[in-house]
């Protein structure tokens, strides 16, 4: 019994299978930088279109976050979405009509992890101890029907708009706040699944199923005379305006040209009142020929 107890617990490892992801480096950065993305897409920059703008970047110099997901990113990202709205961007804040103030109110990231079944613990050899010349026991190991692992990310950004002269307010935002996502489960010591926010479909160590797409559609309800621009999709911009379609290679960024906006018909000519009275006879009656 014993012996059969011995071939089949290695057939049994072997057909559940594990799996282990020794770094997390890249899903770090990709969670932070996704809810960065998801904050700042949020944002609609719209009721400023065509205006003169500069971004104040003052209260973002100090912004930290995992790897390359810090200010300059915060800022790249915030001009992206500005110049998207249709506004114009200045370099410096005498040339604006608008100052733009943008902050981040949290960046940061959790970790989580959930064992279905009996975790990892030294409790026996902690216990053990309390009794002298007591052999060290081994720590128990993870007996675990399922397990998952979990990292979000927090981006809390906001906006608002002034005019530079007068200094009276003419937009804010509203604080937008996001979370991103990456999961990974194991199933009967099978595994990492990968998924969340950050992935397009669901991975099993770095392979692809055929399920779990990621939206394409990411736009504000807002109605405007302006198109709205998903912040995470490809856009090509004709004048500085949103082009949406299937288009084929092209040698230049641009498009179609933009349909000219039909022009208000002008009213006839009418003759000036002074001209209406020389043209009648002094005594206001029409001359008989």
């Amino acid at each position: 019994m014993m012996t059969l107890c011995l071939i089949t617990a290695p057939l049994v490892v072997a057909l559940c299978g594990c799996g282990t992801t020794r770094e997390h480096r890249a899903t770090e950065q990709l969670v932070v930088s996704d809810a960065v993305d998801r904050s700042i897409q949020d944002l609609d920059f719209r009721p400023l279109t065509g205006r003169k703008v500069y971004l104040d970047t003052s209260y973002l110099r100090t912004v930290k976050g995992e790897g390359y997901t810090n200010a300059e990113y915060v800022i790249s990202c915030l001009r992206q979405q500005i110049l998207a709205a249709g506004c114009l961007i200045q370099d410096s804040s005498g040339e604006a009509d608008l100052i733009i103030e943008a902050r981040v109110g949290a960046l940061g990231t959790d970790d989580h992890l959930v064992t279905y079944g009996i975790p990892e613990n030294n409790a026996f050899n902690t216990a053990a101890q309390a009794i002298p010349n007591t052999p060290i026991i081994p720590t128990l190991p993870e007996i675990s029907i399922a397990r998952r692992e979990s990292r979000e990310a927090a981006a809390k950004i906001a906006a608002f708009a002034y005019d530079r002269e007068t200094r009276q307010p003419i937009w804010q935002s509203g604080v937008r706040q996001s979370i991103a996502t990456a999961k990974d489960t194991w199933v009967m010591g099978i595994g990492p699944f990968q998924g969340g926010s950050i992935r397009d479909k669901t991975k099993l160590a770095g392979g692809y199923f055929n399920f779990g797409r990621r939206s394409r559609h990411g736009s504000t309800a807002e109605e405007f005379e302006r198109p709205s621009v998903d912040f995470t999709a490809e856009t090509r911009f004709n004048q500085g305006w949103p082009e949406f379609g299937e288009f084929g290679p092209a040698p230049d960024m641009l498009a179609s040209e933009p349909e000219a906006k039909a022009l208000p018909e002008t009213p006839p000519e009418t003759s000036s009142p002074a001209e209406s009275v020389a043209e009648k006879p002094a005594d206001g009656k029409s001359e008989k020929r």
